[in-house]
């Protein structure tokens, strides 16, 4: 298995090299920062021990998206991602608004109905931050167990 660091700088170069030959990614500027924010979410929760098991899961029974999914131990977790390049609005984590809560409850029950009535679950929001840090990272912050009360 290759380290994590060394996957990570290949998918770095692999991502300058499409930048150069595949066309021009016309997606508007806040949805390439927020794939952007959710593939360092991915790396971090991975290094943090998580097992992601789904990226960006839409259940067929209703709408609505959980970006990553994941055990951290025995715990299965929902996890909403919110990436910003500034501070100066309102922080991330802050995005996951009354109706954001809503359907991400929605879209988890649909998931729990695979597992048993007993398993252990919780929603974890990630904020991402880009533009702070002088060596290009992103500044990175879990909350864990966070409501999903509407």
């Amino acid at each position: 298995m290759l380290p994590r660091s060394l996957v990570q700088a290949a998918l770095g170069v692999l991502d300058r090299i499409a930048d150069h030959t595949l066309p021009l990614n016309k997606s508007p500027a806040h949805q390439r920062v927020g794939q952007k924010g959710e593939e360092a979410a991915y790396f971090y929760l991975r290094k943090s021990g998580y097992t992601v098991i789904a990226r960006n899961f839409r259940s067929p029974r209703c709408r609505g998206e959980i970006d990553l999914i994941g055990w951290d131990g025995d715990t299965l977790c929902f996890v909403e991602v919110k990436t910003r390049t500034t501070l100066d609005i309102k922080p991330a984590e802050a995005a996951v608004d009354r109706h954001k809560r809503r359907v991400s409850a929605t879209v988890v029950k649909d998931y729990l109905r695979r597992y048993p009535p007993w398993c252990q679950w919780r929603f974890d929001v990630v904020s991402v931050y880009y533009g702070h840090s002088k060596a290009g990272r992103p500044q990175i912050e879990v909350f864990r167990n966070s409501s999903l009360a509407a």
